[in-house]
């Protein structure tokens, strides 16, 4: 499971640079505005998109911008923890509606739109990337992982002998072994592979 330290990191990233203070409601709902118009201004401009047109977009003044990220890197780190969060947390509500394999198929879907789309803000992300931030990702990734792999074990649809851990690092080894120009279907085959080893019917048959 995610371990409370990258909890805490994760929380601490998206919670902006206030201290310990609660942000009022009104303060609250600015900064979500900014953050919703960065996620927006990134995906389809890239990270070079002026900060001035990130805070007209969210309408609100250059100076509420800085003073909720004081820089553009701090603002590209809170883009990609919010959505990190986001697709993370979601692995549970996807048991709910999906058996553990196609539950686990489709987070590693939505987990693999998120790495495209994060691409282009990637070197960005590299040159100020921290090694607490790369340990954060990777427990988030593992943590959500290990939720529907539990399930799926006890199902008896999975096999025993893999840890979340090998399929975080088999995740990014597809991702690594691929670029813009493969296009989403080999990331697709990939995908579907790892989740062939897991099946613990296929397993038992190889045997």
């Amino acid at each position: 499971m995610i371990s409370s330290d990258s909890q805490q990191t994760a929380e601490s990233t998206l919670s902006g640079y206030r201290g310990d203070r609660p942000l009022r409601i009104d303060a609250q709902r600015r900064r979500d505005e900014i953050l919703a118009a960065a996620t927006a201004e990134f995906a389809e401009h890239g990270d070079g998109v002026p900060l001035d047109a990130i805070a007209r977009q969210a309408g609100v003044g250059i100076g509420t911008l800085y003073r909720n990220f004081p820089g553009r890197e701090v603002l590209l780190e809170a883009v990609y923890a919010a959505e990190l969060a986001h697709v993370t947390a979601n692995a549970e509500g996807l048991l709910v509606e999906w058996e553990p394999e196609a539950a686990l198929r489709e987070w590693m879907a939505q987990y693999a739109m998120f790495i495209t789309g994060k691409r282009a803000m990637l070197p960005a992300l590299s040159a100020t990337s921290s090694p607490g931030r790369r340990t954060t990702t990777r427990e988030l990734v593992t943590g959500a992982i290990e939720t529907i792999l539990e399930r799926g074990v006890a199902a008896g649809v999975f096999r025993a002998d893999v840890c979340a851990a090998d399929i975080t690092a088999l995740l990014q080894g597809a991702f690594f072994a691929t670029t813009g120009d493969d296009g989403p279907e080999r990331v697709a085959r990939l995908l579907d592979l790892i989740v062939d080893v897991l099946l613990a019917r296929a397993h038992e048959s190889g045997r």
